[in-house]
């Protein structure tokens, strides 16, 4: 573990000396610095954990340089130091940011329990934000069909090593939510998991996003910003859509992969990082690789450990889990407490869902917004459900059964004709179709033998 720097501004050297001294005494790295512009001038370079900071010095004076401070860097801790110290001062640099104020002469104890105290505060006030992080997300993984239980198993092999991940799947099956399992049960899970959009950020503006820039570098750049790289250090960074990057930005990407360091925009100072990468595309890279569209060595780089994540149409037994889990999530937004019957839910079955798990959820929201009653039930299912199956070219059959009024005789037409259409869609294979539609084929082919829709076998011409 690195010592912690912390930076000494003080124009008298044998003040200097001694509080560099007592820190490197405790184990810091002290960096030392002769007056205030010298030592906005570190700051500007360096990356301290800490700052002491005389109040009274030539040129700009200590109060001076902890309101720059406090801009620049609000949650960078500044201990302030003076020989002339009153109540006055105290209390108006306390009001302004100063997290201690320290007579000189400085004993041995009192710093040592002020640096040690103001450090701790600075843990406290990051832990206090991831855990502010987590409560917002708390991932899980819901379900427990074969796909998703092998799925399950997979993470809790790869989470606790540093192998880097690359997470497959299509629009809307959970990609992100792998990733959080993941980093939740990872050695690094107790600092911030640092996730990027690699779709949403501009071009002209990847650069800035991801490495950093300096203060002035361009317009706008008022203050220094870390990037979303300086973040991750000691942790995890989540690149998702990253099939969506430009070939230029690829470039830069593997280099910082590759070396684990880069420079700020603007800056010349190298940067050293230690990060795990988990990265998400919902495009077949193989395929984007071929076109031109992605770098085959950033692919290799990336794809040490491959988890596909499966779409819902081939997990639907757990379509009942989800739509609870979303009903809860609802509720506590203030929804109320609704539930599905079962013959709702036996029609949502039945749907293919193009946009998987998030088509789900953005349906349960929308059932849940335009009913009255506590019970869903399948009428209006139906009802919400026709619209979407119109909009995705036929997915769904019309439903043949509209006209019968025995309930059981419309279920069994309406199995028919939906088993029908899937099966032609792939070609009479019992297998796939039951894969797809995610139930077993033992299962599916006793359903077909009851509609007298069992496939003829195929026979091999010579």
């Amino acid at each position: 573990m690195m010592a912690k720097r912390i930076l000494v501004i003080d124009d008298e050297m044998s003040i200097r000396e001694a509080l560099a001294g007592i820190l490197s005494d405790e184990g810091f790295a002290p960096v030392c610095a002769d007056g205030a512009e010298a030592g906005l001038a570190v700051l500007e370079q360096e990356e301290i954990d800490l700052v002491l900071l005389d109040i009274w010095m030539p040129g700009m004076d200590g109060m001076a340089a902890l309101e720059r401070i406090r801009a620049d860097y609000p949650r960078l801790p500044v201990i302030m130091v003076s020989g002339h110290g009153n109540i006055e001062t105290a209390v108006k640099a306390t009001r302004m940011g100063a997290y201690d104020f320290i007579e000189k002469p400085p004993s041995y104890d009192k710093i040592v329990v002020a640096v040690n105290n103001g450090l701790r505060l600075s843990r406290l006030e990051e832990e206090n934000v991831i855990l502010r992080t987590k409560e917002k997300k708390k991932p899980e993984l819901v379900g427990d069909a074969p796909v998703i239980r092998e799925l399950k198993k997979q993470i809790e092999m790869v989470a606790p090593t540093q192998a880097w991940v690359l997470i497959r799947g299509e629009h809307g099956t959970g990609k992100e939510v792998v990733a959080q399992s993941i980093h939740r049960i990872s050695v690094c899970a107790e600092k911030p998991m640092i996730e990027v959009n690699c779709a949403a950020i501009p071009e002209e503006l990847i650069e800035s996003e991801l490495f950093g820039h300096e203060k002035g570098a361009f317009t706008g750049a008022a203050a220094r910003k870390r990037g979303k790289f300086d973040l991750a250090n000691g942790g995890m960074l989540f690149l998702d859509e990253i099939g969506d990057m430009s070939l230029k930005t690829q470039a830069k990407i593997l280099r910082i992969l590759q070396e684990q360091n880069f420079e700020r925009v603007g800056g010349s100072r190298t940067i050293s990082v230690d990060v795990r990468v988990l990265a998400a595309t919902n495009k077949n890279l193989e395929e984007e690789i071929e076109k031109g569209n992605f770098r085959a060595d950033l692919f290799y780089r990336l794809n040490v450990v491959p988890i596909e994540v499966p779409p819902l149409r081939q997990r639907l037994v757990d379509l009942p889990q989800l739509v609870d889990a979303f009903l809860v999530h609802l509720g506590r937004k203030g929804f109320g407490d609704r539930c599905f019957e079962d013959a709702a839910l036996e029609l949502m079955m039945q749907h293919s869902w193009p946009g998987n798990v998030r088509e789900l959820k953005n349906f349960v929201e929308r059932a849940v917004i335009m009913t009255r009653d506590d019970t869903i039930d399948r009428a209006t299912v139906s009802m919400l459900l026709r619209p979407v199956m119109n909009n995705v070219g036929g997915d769904m059959p019309p439903i043949p059964a509209m006209g019968i009024m025995d309930f059981k005789d419309a279920r069994r037409e309406f199995e028919r004709e939906y088993l029908r259409v899937r099966l032609a869609a792939n070609d009479g294979n019992v297998s796939k179709t039951a894969e797809e539609i995610g139930v077993e084929r033992s299962h599916l082919h006793r359903k077909l033998k009851g509609f007298d829709m069992v496939p003829a076998p195929s026979v091999n011409k010579t």
